[in-house]
């Protein structure tokens, strides 16, 4: 049973993919290089901004990397209007998994100052125990994120349990020894989270908190 669910953000808590790929397309506008497709733009996403944008453009240099960084960022911040919104039922779910004595935490390949951002504007950082970001620990498939979370609660990696959309959520939960459970209401396909080797896919977030509560969530420190 788990005492640990660790849960990606983007496109796994938070609807905001296509604000992501929106604000990648325009950075490479501003600086003048083809923009990606969405599905292009769609699959870097979980991986730290800087990665993202090297595979993105492998053959723009490190001064160029950046302005694209800083143009996104923008773009993310201000320049851009889409829509991002919490999942269906994410609050009152992590309510629940609160009120069960699970640890909740948060690994994700936004920054810091993104993700307290986020987190001052929805009032939700007190569910978590902890979150790491990309800005401050290795990127995804890298296992770190995972292994400081582990050492900050004190919870074996086979009692702790990975949420997220991704291949790269999947491969760094197998990477640090812990499940993974994969969301394919986001960024890839049923069929890829499998072969990297998620235990389940799910096609909602409801979905996610039912096949928790099916008898695989107990109370930390129980």
């Amino acid at each position: 049973m788990y005492e640990l669910v660790i849960f990606d953000w983007d496109g796994t808590l938070m609807d905001s993919t296509q604000k992501i790929a929106n604000c990648i397309k325009a950075a490479a506008r501003d600086i003048g290089v083809v923009e990606p497709g969405d599905e292009q733009a769609k699959n870097i996403i979980g991986l730290s901004l800087v990665e993202a944008m090297q595979i993105l453009f492998p053959k723009l240099n490190q001064t160029q990397i950046q302005k694209l960084v800083e143009s996104y960022k923008y773009h993310f911040i201000k320049g851009d209007l889409t829509e991002q919104k919490m999942f269906d039922g994410v609050e009152h779910g992590l309510q629940k998994l609160n009120e069960a004595g699970a640890f909740l935490a948060v690994a994700t390949g936004k920054s810091r100052a993104g993700m307290s951002r986020v987190f001052a504007e929805l009032d939700l950082s007190h569910h978590f125990a902890i979150s790491r970001c990309a800005d401050e620990t290795r990127s995804k498939p890298h296992p770190q994120m995972l292994h400081e979370i582990l050492d900050f609660t004190g919870i074996e990696p086979h009692k702790a349990i990975m949420v997220g959309d991704t291949s790269y959520d999947m491969q760094m939960a197998n990477n640090a020894g812990v499940d993974g459970l994969g969301v394919a209401y986001g960024v890839h396909s049923d069929a890829v989270l499998r072969n990297a080797k998620a235990v389940d896919v799910l096609t909602s977030f409801e979905h996610v908190m039912d096949w928790l509560f099916a008898g695989r969530i107990t109370q930390a420190y129980a």
